[in-house]
């Protein structure tokens, strides 16, 4: 079976009974954006005996003596859970399981539209780590990899390292890893516009959150020259007392040129900001920046450096909207991600394979690389076959590949 891209009733009328203004958002949703259906035909007694009883009992059989089988035989390679508990939903914040989900059913339209990949929109009831844990594990045998989404800092690292210890298929949190690969293509290739290299760098990162954490790190293992990450009381520095562990984790591996204080102070001479904290970056400290800097402002829907103005003093912008250049888009990286990763029935995710995503979704640039071009459109229907082979290739050579 597979999950369908259906809307019931997209035509449909706002409620007669109400005041409020027709709202295409509401119409569209209604019924849900999401159906199930058969790949197989059920038309008479001898496809039903094939499809149901007595015919499955066979498959199930097989299975049960070779249980890799159930890769062959059901659709466990090729759909991934799309699990949540509601608590860091896009800009909304923690709205619960119930109004996260139309979130999630989003998401998995997105699986399906730009990779091809089934998924399943699972939002749970609880906020405890260890019984997030143990529900997904306890799922797992239904799915070939696990995509946790909207689930806030720090419990979402926990909750994914601890799945990745117990779970023999791939898993994800894609507003750590989605951004960050996104974030570094997009780098590589205003990098390579203004004929620098990555080690040439000097970036700040405003949020240290789930995006901003697993930005840096990724960042470090691309080769970056250097990289600080700052939250609301300044630079994440080892010499602070107020640090979580993660944070206090991440003070350890960033920051080489020793700074401190504010963000304000950290961007005067950096090559880079990246953005994924909202609030707002004064101007001024924008225009302390080094020559020819690159301005990565993602919150959404109020970048935390409006383009009008980093324009002024940046070489390259990105945000992550849709109505500027240069969108910083997680779907330029989920789909392929998982395609590549389910292709070859990869055991998780290794850092390669996302590095290698990265590389791939630069390279789709190509001669067309242009300060408002740095990264392609999510439309672009190179972007998911040239991420999902170079992950599926990246899994073969860090050993993780089953086939």
């Amino acid at each position: 079976m597979a999950a369908e891209i259906v809307n019931p009733r997209s035509g449909a009328e706002p409620d007669t009974e109400s005041d409020e203004p027709f709202d295409p958002a509401f119409a569209l949703h209604r019924g849900g954006k999401l159906a199930v259906r058969s790949t197989v035909p059920v038309r008479d007694r001898d496809e039903l005996s094939l499809a149901y009883t007595p015919g499955v009992a066979r498959v199930c059989t097989a299975i049960a003596q070779k249980p890799e089988l159930v890769h062959d035989y059901t659709w466990k390679s090729q759909v991934v859970a799309v699990v949540t508990d509601g608590t860091a939903v896009l800009g909304l914040g923690d709205i619960g399981p119930e109004a996260s989900l139309p979130v999630m059913e989003g998401k998995a339209i997105l699986f399906k539209q730009f990779g091809g990949v089934d998924a399943v929109p699972i939002a749970l009831g609880t906020t405890d780590a260890d019984e997030i844990v143990e529900t997904v594990v306890r799922l797992a045998p239904s799915f070939g990899g696990v995509n946790l989404e909207d689930i806030a800092a720090p419990r979402c690292f926990e909750i994914e390292r601890k799945l990745q210890e117990r779970l023999d298929i791939p898993v994800f949190h894609d507003d750590q890893h989605g951004t960050a690969v996104v974030t570094l293509a997009a780098l590589r290739n205003a990098a390579r516009l203004t004929g620098r290299r990555l080690a040439d760098l000097r970036a700040v990162i405003s949020g240290a959150g789930a995006a901003g954490v697993a930005i840096a790190r990724f960042l470090l293992e691309a080769g970056i020259g250097d990289v600080a990450v700052t939250d609301r009381k300044g630079v994440v520095s080892a010499d602070r007392t107020d640090l979580t562990d993660v944070k206090r984790e991440i003070a350890g591996l960033t920051n080489r040129a020793g700074l401190s204080g504010s963000l304000e102070s950290a961007l005067k001479g950096a090559d880079v900001f990246i953005g994924v904290s909202g609030g707002t970056v004064p101007e001024a400290a924008v225009a302390s920046m080094a020559e020819g800097a690159f301005v990565f402002a993602m919150a959404n829907p109020d970048p935390e450096v409006h383009p009008e103005v980093a324009h002024k003093y940046a070489a390259v912008v990105a945000t992550g909207r849709s109505d500027f250049p240069n969108q910083i888009n997680n779907v330029l990286a989920f789909p392929g991600i998982f395609a590549g990763a389910l292709q070859v029935r990869a055991s998780r995710i290794t850092e390669g394979m996302k590095i290698a995503a990265a590389d791939a979704l630069a390279d789709v640039v190509g001669d067309d690389l242009a300060a408002d071009f740095v990264i392609p459109s999510p439309f672009d229907e190179r972007v998911a076959p040239a991420v999902t082979a170079a992950v599926a290739a990246a899994a073969r050579v860090d050993g993780v590949a089953r086939r």
